[in-house]
């Protein structure tokens, strides 16, 4: 039997050590990460907050049951209410079928009178939503679209659905639950 090897193990291991012939494993190992790594970068965020998914978090978050909890403005005057929860936003500004993008949250109106909010970062790749039309909220990101009535996606790479905030009308306002 032939063996038709064209280089010693002894010449094979000094190439390795001396940066000779790459061998065709290499190249392709070396593709391969090279390819992951530009995959890697085209999903990455836009890097615009400190969180590394892209989003801006509170390192120091207020105490349960201030004004600020839930994710409110945290303008410190409380609200005409009865709850003295924080005003999300008005009633008046979530159109029937559409909805409000706030600070922290996705506030929507499904139907007359029944008010939602969810988390405003995409189950995908944690990008913020960024529109809410035809009865969707939308990612661009990645084209990711969720119901306005559940939170659950309906189309786009996002599989779970936008984690849900209880929330209720309060006088004019939609406030925390």
């Amino acid at each position: 039997m032939t063996d038709v090897q064209t280089r010693t193990d002894a010449e094979e291991s000094q190439a390795g050590r001396t940066g000779g012939t790459p061998t065709r494993r290499g190249v392709l190992v070396g593709a391969g990460a090279l390819g992951a790594t530009a995959v890697l970068a085209a999903c990455g965020t836009d890097g615009s907050g400190t969180n590394p998914n892209g989003t801006d978090f509170d390192s120091d978050p207020a105490p349960a049951g201030s004004t600020t909890a839930g994710g409110g403005t945290g303008d410190g005057g409380g609200d005409s209410g009865g709850s003295g929860g924080a005003v999300l936003v008005s009633a008046a500004e979530v159109t029937v079928g559409g909805g409000v993008i706030t600070d922290n949250l996705v506030v929507t109106q499904p139907t007359e009178g029944q008010f939602k909010a969810f988390s405003k970062i995409c189950t995908h790749q944690g990008c913020e939503v960024s529109e809410i039309k035809d009865g969707q909220i939308i990612c661009r990101c990645h084209n990711s679209f969720f119901s306005i009535k559940d939170g659950a996606p309906t189309s786009g790479p996002a599989q779970q659905p936008l984690s849900e905030t209880k929330v209720k009308l309060d006088g004019d306002n939609v406030v925390p639950a």
